[in-house]
């Protein structure tokens, strides 16, 4: 299903699932203390289209794919949505043990209890991290691995697939927040766009642009700005991984409930 006949459609349901990615993590932070995210505006878009469009966002930041699996796709799967946005493996993919056949496992059964003949789903092949992330190059397998079986998805399920990895834009430290995980407003922007095109939309502007250059940052600034990162950010993250903890433990998703879109704005 293409954006014209999403659009054409009226009383469409979207439905979210994943982890910090999709919540929207580091995007502008609404008036209920939620993160806004690419999700919602892609579902904002939709709804300029069909004011009667309900979404429900049910992903929750660092959240592994066997809990997507179990605890998001069961319901995103009884709600009768017509367009399904789904991420997820990533995190898995960044711990050190990583078991990538059951990660492809999981991804494959996600699918299986979204896909209808009504549904349309979307995937991701993720950013590169290589030129941005230090020591990124030992996850390059398991990511190729993981774009593949989306790839395969395409084929067998006709899977939407939003191609971010050959965007070089997103090498552009201006596209991540302050903790280099997570997108920034202008990132969340970007892949919102690159969602809406992939279905189809016409174009609003060219999400793979590159920005306008900046000036480079001092060696001494940059230094100090690595020393923050890893005091503020990564030692924290490292201390989760040992103690077997997430920033997402005991989070409710922030849009349980399938709801229209207008009426969660004006409430907020």
């Amino acid at each position: 299903m293409d954006f014209t006949t999403l659009s054409a459609r009226q009383g469409k349901v979207m439905v979210s699932v994943g982890d910090s990615f999709t919540e929207g993590m580091c995007d502008d932070v609404l008036p209920d203390g939620s993160f806004r995210g690419w999700a919602d505006r892609v579902a904002e878009r939709l709804a300029a289209d069909d004011p009667e469009l309900r979404y429900a966002n049910l992903a929750v930041r660092g959240k592994l794919i066997g809990q997507i699996e179990r605890d998001q796709v069961p319901l995103a799967a009884t709600l009768d949505a017509d367009l399904v946005t789904l991420a997820g493996g990533l995190n898995d993919v960044l711990r050190p043990r990583c078991d990538i056949d059951l990660v492809e496992a999981k991804l494959r059964s996600c699918v299986q209890q979204l896909a209808t003949e009504t549904t349309t789903i979307v995937m991701f092949r993720p950013t590169d991290p290589r030129r941005r992330m230090r020591g990124s190059q030992r996850l390059m397998p398991n990511v190729e691995r993981l774009m593949k079986l989306v790839d395969d998805f395409a084929r067998s399920h006709g899977v939407v697939v939003v191609d971010l990895f050959s965007a070089r834009v997103f090498d552009d430290p201006r596209l991540w927040a302050e903790d280099r995980l997570h997108l920034s407003p202008e990132g969340h922007r970007r892949v919102a766009e690159a969602v809406l095109q992939a279905l189809g939309a016409e174009p609003a502007f060219d999400w793979r642009r590159e920005l306008p250059a900046a000036r480079p940052t001092p060696w001494v600034r940059a230094r100090r700005q690595d020393l923050r990162w890893a005091r503020i950010y990564l030692l924290p993250w490292v201390g989760r991984r040992l103690t077997g903890k997430s920033t997402g433990d005991g989070r409710p998703a922030k849009r349980p409930e399938a709801t229209p879109v207008i009426q969660a704005q004006a409430t907020q």
